[in-house]
C-alpha cells in the first residue's frame, strides 16, 4: 500500500461505506467505515496518522460503535489498521443476517440503527 489513500480506496472496492462524524463545532472527529457482510459488520475507525482501530462484530449487535461481543479487533496507526482490515478473510459460514442502517442525527452524526425485526 502507497499510502493511506490505496488503502481507504480498498476498502471502498470492497464495499466499505464512509460517514464522517464531527464535533458540535463541525471539527472532524474520524472517518468511520463499515461494511455488513456474511452476517458480520467489520468497521473501521481512523481518528488520525497514528491512531485508528478496527473491529469485526456480529451482524445482529445493537450498537455498533460499542459493541458487546468482538469477533477481532486490531488497534495502531492508519495504515497499519488499513493494512488488517483488507487482509481480515470473509467468515467461513454466515452467521445471523445483520439488519439496520445508518441514520443521522444531527448535522454531520449519524448512529447505527439496528432493525429489531
Amino acid at each position: 500500500m502507497n499510502d493511506i489513500t490505496d488503502g481507504l480506496q480498498a476498502l471502498i472496492a470492497r464495499d466499505f461505506h464512509f460517514a464522517h462524524p464531527r464535533d458540535a463545532n463541525g471539527t472532524l472527529i474520524a472517518v468511520v467505515g463499515i461494511r455488513v457482510h456474511h452476517g458480520v459488520i467489520d468497521i473501521v475507525q481512523l481518528y488520525g496518522e497514528d491512531e485508528a482501530d478496527a473491529a469485526r462484530i456480529p451482524g445482529d449487535e445493537p450498537d455498533v460503535l460499542f459493541p458487546k461481543t468482538v469477533l477481532w479487533r486490531t488497534t495502531g496507526s492508519a495504515d497499519e489498521v488499513v493494512e488488517a482490515a483488507l487482509a481480515l478473510e470473509d467468515p467461513e459460514e454466515d452467521r445471523a443476517s445483520a439488519k439496520g442502517c445508518w441514520v443521522p442525527t444531527h448535522a454531520g452524526r449519524s448512529t447505527w440503527l439496528a432493525a429489531s425485526a
